[in-house]
């Protein structure tokens, strides 16, 4: 498989719109795969910079071996910015990709809800306040979580333009009671729509609040027929006022006033903030019987074992280092795994080297830090690049020793199966 070049872009004559983008590469068993999906606010600028020159400096080396593995971009326009971050909400939920590694751990990340009340609320609030706040349990809907939380903060501005609605500030208006009639503040500027002072039931509210749950679930086109009836319904009953509330609203949403949001966008960073991930490999045997292989995770300093990996290995390979380069081949076949940002492999420099042989057929540049043991099996000196293994002794060491102890597991799992099984043929 060959990586994608700039003229391979160039050839995709990608439209300056905004949108959504995915790459795509081939999985282990030869189907598409999706790899990463991210958004634009002008796809063909945004995706041309995945094929700069330093790729690897601009978007860290997990994003470049991702550029590496793609075969294509496959690209969904928006109408606008504010759609497209909607969108690629949707599409990264859907889908999972394994670079989009910023999805993964979210519980710091925003959500926008709308609350089971009389008169909903629409809320941001963190994803960990929701399981923690008594006043989040009760919730109607739920989007999100988005990693952006500028961004996020600038396209609530927009939506609540065109659909204004109650946040915590605003207070319904009660029979006989003081705040009866009294206009909250986001009311004045036209952002409430009237729930504190009565101007709005809670029928015509309802309906604000599923033209918003429609849009976030990208359902525009349903969005914007029911406006239309809305607005036909309005005017044959005379509601004229009523009719052309409806039609600023259609207005507003079909011509979506996003500059700063799209200035945000542009602005937004190349790199992902990821944690560091280490896999190591290790082959366990007996006298070269029921040979097997595992991929051990380590992702800042603490195993990931929903990651761990198992494999069969042939029964032709004949010693450590061809059952190495086994192990690394079928688990370079999963371009739908993150790739790792250090490789560590037990054994010395033959091992090393053959893991290195193996990354550079694939086209990757991933360094490999090797394990020395002492007669004792324990370790003794670490072997790689010293930019990368200084000061990451204690994660390598620990990811090495959880390889062993797979490994080993594996195995002895495999033996007694063989040996249950010898001997169910010979009784």
């Amino acid at each position: 498989m060959e990586a994608m070049k700039l003229s391979d872009f160039k050839a995709l004559n990608m439209p300056e719109t905004p949108g959504v983008y995915l790459f795509t590469g081939k999985g282990g068993d030869g189907r598409e795969n999706i790899l990463y999906i991210g958004k634009a606010a002008s796809l063909h600028d945004r995706v041309k910079s995945y094929f700069s020159d330093d790729i690897l400096s601009a978007r860290g080396l997990h994003i470049g071996n991702m550029v590496t593995l793609a075969e294509t971009v496959k690209w969904k326009e928006a109408d606008s910015a504010l759609e497209a971050l909607l969108l690629e909400n949707r599409l990264i939920k859907a889908h999972q990709p394994h670079y989009n590694t910023r999805e993964k751990d979210d519980k710091s990340y925003n959500c926008v809800i709308v609350t089971k009340e009389e008169f909903p609320r629409v809320l941001v609030v963190r994803r960990r306040d929701l399981e923690k706040k008594e006043e989040y349990r009760k919730v109607k809907y739920s989007f999100g979580p988005f990693p952006e939380g500028m961004l996020l903060r600038e396209a609530m501005k927009i939506v609540r333009k065109i659909f204004p609605y109650r946040d915590s500030s605003c207070l319904p208006a009660q029979a006989g009671t003081p705040r009866q009639g009294r206009p909250c503040f986001n009311r004045q500027l036209g952002l409430c729509p009237g729930v504190c002072d009565g101007t709005v039931d809670k029928k015509e509210y309802g309906k604000t609040i599923q033209r918003i749950k429609l849009f976030f679930e990208g359902k525009k086109s349903s969005l914007v027929k029911n406006i239309e009836r809305e607005m036909k319904r309005y005017a044959k009953a005379e509601e004229f006022e009523k009719a052309s509330e409806m039609k600023r609203t259609l207005f507003a949403l079909t011509h979506i006033k996003d500059v700063a949001l799209i200035k945000d966008m542009k602005r937004e960073p190349l790199s992902d903030k990821v944690p560091f991930r280490i896999e190591a490999y290790d082959v366990a045997h007996l006298a070269g019987a029921s040979r097997v292989g595992v991929m051990t995770v380590v992702e800042n300093d603490m195993p990931e074992k929903g990651e761990y990996r198992r494999f069969k290995l042939e029964k032709g390979l004949i010693d450590d280092i061809a059952g190495l380069k086994e192990l690394l081949r079928r688990r370079l076949n999963h371009p739908e795994w993150r790739l790792p940002d250090l490789i560590v492999v037990d054994g010395g420099i033959a091992q090393k080297n053959a893991a290195e042989k193996m990354l550079a057929e694939h086209g990757l540049s991933i360094p490999v830090a090797a394990v020395v043991k002492n007669e004792r099996h324990r370790p003794e000196r670490l072997l790689g690049e010293r930019a990368v293994v200084d000061n990451r002794e204690r994660p390598i060491l620990l990811a090495n020793s959880e390889a062993h102890r797979f490994a080993v597991s594996y195995h002895r799992h495999k033996e007694r199966g063989r040996i249950k099984a010898r001997n169910y043929k010979t009784s």
